[in-house]
């Protein structure tokens, strides 16, 4: 049996996306500026996937901005607004247990000149509201904070920070990262109180290459890529219409019956967390998102774990995908006080709506099967 539980990391595309993004790349694979039919056609579908997103959104069609992914995104969001707002300050706020997208993001701006300050979590990974309201100064320019966390699924009470910003000071920048959140949450920018919001095409069952940046009307924000001044100059660059129409079409599946989606991926979620626990130390440090799942496995390091589980059929991860081919110690566990026997053993898994329960009854026993294997070579 084949059994994926990585899909934080990625998800299989959607027959229908698969299907509409092989007719573009076939028969309708005009250049969105050509003045002729094809490019007319080419326009039309992004037409529809822009509409498509807005209405997930509930935001207007002229604030969705197409990008290569969550990545290009943040970059955008981070490094645009820091450059359009600098003679206003150059002061940004951020968590500890960002994307690596927006961390390696923030490292940049540090060396172009601006201050970061890096505000923490409690043992649930939940942004400290405290200690946000005490770092906010006159000098802020924009503060970014993920919606879900990617590797513990923890939902972080982005309305509350919204509400914290703006009643503070109105015009500093809220970015918030809902690569995660995207298809799994209902929510809309303007409930959070956001200027820019990051979202993924291939978190949601969209091809990879794919991504949207909402940019909230009249919010000055940089570009980052300059060119043909596609996309009202913000985004130059032929637009990847296979990508973006794919991404459009995935949006609306996602939130097509969308209550029962997520109460089967909870369901798949829940009952993994609940017969894996019952095992020998094995913990759970999960949070509330319906589809991640942190679990440790004490005594037995990640990498060994996870390999062990992929000779079974079983794919997982060891963390956040972008950083989990190389082997690191995850700044999200040291964040939320993991001791040293855990940080090392602990696994990723998540779900989607093409996960059954044989699925987690044959994990979960090929689990029970291989922990005393292992734990018989760990020093006493």
């Amino acid at each position: 049996m084949e059994v994926y539980f990585d899909n934080a990391a990625t998800t299989a595309v959607f027959p229908e996306v698969k299907n509409l993004m092989i007719k573009l790349m076939e028969e309708d694979y005009g250049n969105p500026s050509s003045l002729h039919m094809k490019g007319v056609e080419a326009e039309r579908y992004i037409k529809t996937a822009t509409s498509q997103i807005a209405k997930e959104l509930k935001c207007q069609e002229k604030e969705i901005v197409f990008t290569s992914g969550g990545t290009e995104a943040n970059n955008l969001a981070i490094i645009g607004g820091a450059m359009a707002h600098r003679r206003a300050g150059k002061h940004i706020i951020t968590s500890e247990i960002e994307h690596a997208s927006v961390s390696a993001t923030m490292d940049f701006l540090v060396k172009e000149g601006y201050e970061v300050s890096i505000v923490g979590v409690d043992s649930e990974g939940k942004l400290k509201l405290d200690e946000l309201k005490a770092t906010l100064r006159p000098d802020t320019i924009l503060v970014s904070v993920m919606y879900v966390n990617n590797e513990i699924g923890a939902i972080e009470p982005i309305e509350e920070i919204g509400k914290i910003i703006k009643e503070y000071n109105q015009s500093i920048l809220f970015h918030v990262d809902a690569v995660q959140a995207f298809g799994k949450l209902r929510f809309t920018p303007k409930k959070l109180m956001a200027d820019l919001v990051s979202i993924s095409g291939h978190k949601i069952h969209g091809p990879k290459g794919s991504g949207v940046l909402y940019i909230k009307d009249k919010t000055l924000i940089r570009p980052i890529l300059y060119g043909g001044g596609q996309q009202k100059a913000m985004r130059s660059g032929t637009e990847n219409v296979p990508a973006i129409a794919g991404m459009g079409l995935a949006a609306e599946l996602m939130y097509k019956n969308h209550e029962a989606k997520m109460e089967h991926i909870s369901n798949i979620k829940n009952s993994f967390i609940d017969k894996v626990t019952k095992l020998e130390n094995v913990f759970n440090n999960s949070g509330e998102a319906p589809h991640i799942a942190s679990i440790t496995f004490v005594g037995i390091r990640s990498e060994v774990m996870l390999h062990a589980l992929e000779d079974k059929g079983i794919y997982v991860s060891s963390g956040s995908a972008c950083s989990s081919n190389k082997p690191h110690i995850s700044n999200v566990l040291k964040a939320i006080g993991l001791d040293s026997t855990k940080l090392e053993s602990t696994l990723r898994f998540s779900f989607s709506e093409f996960n059954t329960m044989e699925q987690v009854d044959y994990a979960v026993q090929m689990i029970e099967e291989i922990l005393p294997v292992f734990r018989r070579y760990i020093r006493k």
